[in-house]
């Protein structure tokens, strides 16, 4: 079960991890958010053909702003076959013109969880703290169970 949200709205500190169907009826309370869920269902499917255990759900998706803009989304990159995730879709390469490819096909944003975000957090890492530098949570989901 998910925990509930803090007072700043965010969920609390560390990652919590969710099936998919919780996960959507956490987050897709309305036509927008099922919209963008939809979405990050589409670049799961692939992820987790290419061998991807695990993706890590962030940004103002994961929290009580009624209207997000999009997800921002990482990903484990262990056990994945790079080879075959490019050639499924290129698009999960692009980072360049503000990953506009991505949030044009998917509607948010996906990195690889161990990048370097800020010059010295990884993505994982940067994706658990907030704006004012304070820690929040973020969703998981197991993708080796993965059942589109």
């Amino acid at each position: 079960m998910i925990k509930l949200f803090n007072k700043d709205g965010n969920l609390p500190p560390g990652v919590h991890w969710a099936t998919w169907p919780e996960f959507v009826e956490r987050f897709g309370i309305t036509p927008h958010r099922q919209k963008l869920i939809k979405g990050l269902k589409s670049a799961i499917d692939v992820l987790s053909k290419a061998g991807c255990q695990t993706i890590y759900i962030d940004g103002s998706f994961v929290t009580t702003k009624e209207v997000p803009g999009d997800f921002d989304a990482c990903w484990d990159t262990t056990g994945v076959d790079f080879d075959f995730l490019y050639e499924s879709d290129p698009v999960l390469y692009k980072f360049d013109d503000r990953r506009a490819a991505q949030k044009i096909k998917y509607l948010g944003e996906l990195f690889p969880a161990s990048w370097i975000a800020d010059g010295v957090n990884t993505f994982l890492e940067f994706f658990q703290i907030d704006k004012n530098g304070n820690p929040k949570g973020i969703i998981a989901i197991d993708l080796s169970r993965w059942q589109p």
